[in-house]
């Protein structure tokens, strides 16, 4: 799998920028757009850090518990 660039967000044009026949639909709809874009945004560097915060974590879990293992034991499937 090849590694992706960075995410941009796509901003449209600030306020004024269309003119003045602005309507509340069309603006309801950028801030829905704006919305969308946002939560995909957000839920892809979530899923970024739980692939590459998982395995720490259960190590960590595992060197915390009662009978205190060697990582060594942590990371060979015996």
């Amino acid at each position: 799998m090849a590694a992706k660039g960075p995410l941009k967000l796509k901003v449209k044009g600030g306020k004024g920028s269309k003119g003045s026949s602005s309507s509340s639909s069309s603006s309801s709809s950028s801030k829905y757009q704006m919305l969308k874009d946002w939560t995909n945004w957000s839920l892809k560097k979530a899923k970024v850090a739980t692939q590459y915060g998982f395995i720490p974590l259960i190590i960590i879990i595992g060197m915390n518990s009662d009978p205190k293992p060697d990582l060594f034991h942590l990371l060979t499937p015996v």
